[in-house]
């Protein structure tokens, strides 16, 4: 989530918040060595194979607890045991539709039933929302408790991810989960799927929109049901969206007003002078000018397909531009290795390299690659295909495809190894987003979902 500059309890600003992650063990699980001998499964010979193998074998890694189940959203030295966010899954989605076989589909499938269970078999409300994140098996957490159950708890309710506080609720999280079962309910036909997207649409309605003078529709709830002041320009692009495919998949003239309010917003954050889009406002009132971040600006061409606008991919190429390497800074990436992409913001390429980014947190590398949004700006500049773009989008996904060789290798999932070379990292050394939160060399069900989805030139965000 992008756009909140105080306590949000957003998808982003908690991973990895207070786990006593060491800079040590971020550089040995980046050193990019090979799994061991005696690694699960063949090999397969495609980049987007492997990311594939990846994604099935996160959404696997707890089977003896129970037939419905969300993915894993990171491996297990990321330290948040089987978190599975409820954004990663709806990107895990996407990527199985993306695939177009029918394995895809069946797996696809059965994580949006597992997030229609979500909705239906919350501990606390019955109004179609879906908490931040949830566990998908078990773990015994930091303080020695044991959290014994997979998604389903033993009374039946949903296992929502209480440890780490990810029991909020963001319209940016909502918003992607009802992308992912519009396109299940497309794909499929079946009733089911629609129900739950229309359910979302109907809860971000009656709890995120807001007639403050900058309008659209605000950040959501945190995990006491109290709303977030915030609107981020990331979270109405998604709604613009969601309420267009609703607005196709149920015929009600409705979400097409609702379509529009959202967009105004976006088009609302636009900075003509220099190409990009504002991250949002904390009052509904103020334009939030700092940091400026890379998802708002990939995102909102992907959504709104507007010339006008597509300048934003070019700020992104020319402002957010890294290269990392081993002689940089806290690097973690091999000798002999580089990686070329871009940074999550404005603020990542000014952060405090003799800090940690939080406490019990590495020190950060200003040039650290994020590859989630390495892939956004490859699937983007492929959409756009203006003159050089698509030259430029497979050098970004080569690297991405890189980093799945060589980064990450000898992690886990649900204590399992993974296929070789299988899954993406987030990034590939500490990144300090500047937003308070950091991404890190663990190989994520996210960035490996935009992966494929840039690979299979798959534009989630067209209705």
């Amino acid at each position: 989530m992008t756009g909140r500059q105080g306590p949000a309890l957003s998808r982003r600003s908690l991973i990895g918040a207070g786990l006593g992650i060491s800079a040590a063990g971020l550089t040995a699980a980046g050193t990019g060595q090979a799994l061991a001998a005696g690694s699960t499964g063949t090999r397969p010979s495609s980049g987007p194979a492997r990311g594939h193998a990846f994604l099935a074998a996160a959404m696997d890694a707890h089977p003896d607890h129970g037939r419905i189940r969300l993915t894993q959203s990171y491996t297990d030295q990321a330290g948040l045991f089987s978190t599975a966010f409820t954004y990663d899954n709806a990107l895990a989605i996407l990527a199985h539709l993306a695939a177009r076989t029918p394995a895809g589909l069946t797996r696809a499938k059965a994580l949006g039933d597992a997030l229609l269970y979500a909705q239906d078999h919350d501990p606390a409300h019955d109004d179609g929302r879906l908490r931040q994140a949830y566990n998908t098996g078990p773990y015994t957490f930091y303080d020695g408790s044991l959290q014994p159950d997979g998604f389903v708890r033993a009374d039946g309710t949903a296992n929502i991810g209480t440890q780490f506080g990810f029991t909020g609720t963001a319209v940016g999280d909502m918003a992607w989960a009802g992308i992912a079962l519009s396109a299940l309910a497309r794909r499929t036909g079946t009733r089911r799927f629609l129900t739950g997207a229309v359910r979302i649409g109907e809860w971000i309605e009656r709890t995120g929109r807001t007639d403050e003078p900058l309008g659209g529709y605000k950040f959501g709830v945190d995990g006491a049901n109290q709303k977030l002041p915030f609107t981020s320009t990331e979270h109405n692009t998604d709604l613009v969206c969601l309420f267009g495919q609703l607005a196709l998949l149920t015929g009600d003239r409705v979400w097409r007003e609702r379509r529009a309010r959202a967009e105004a917003f976006v088009k609302r954050m636009w900075e003509p002078s220099g190409g990009f889009f504002y991250t949002g406002t904390n009052d509904g009132v103020t334009v939030n000018r700092s940091p400026i971040p890379e998802d708002t600006q990939t995102w909102t061409h992907l959504a709104l397909d507007s010339h006008r606008h597509s300048r934003s991919l070019d700020w992104v190429a020319a402002e957010l531009a890294v290269l990392d390497h081993s002689g940089r800074t806290n690097s973690a990436v091999p000798a002999g290795q580089s990686y070329e992409g871009v940074t999550f913001s404005s603020a990542s390429l000014l952060a405090n390299e003799g800090a940690p980014i939080a406490d019990g947190q590495p020190r950060p590398d200003r040039n650290g690659v994020w590859f989630e949004g390495t892939a956004h700006l490859a699937l983007a500049l492929r959409d756009r295909g203006a003159r050089g773009d698509e030259a430029r989008a497979r050098r970004l996904l080569a690297s991405i495809e890189q980093a799945q060789d060589l980064l990450g290798g000898t992690q886990t999932v649900g204590g399992r190894e993974l296929p070789e070379r299988a899954g993406v990292v987030s990034a590939s050394s500490p990144l300090d987003t500047g937003f308070g939160f950091g991404y890190y060399p663990y190989r994520h069900t996210g960035a490996t979902a935009w992966y494929l989805m840039a690979a299979a030139r798959f534009n989630p965000l067209q209705a």
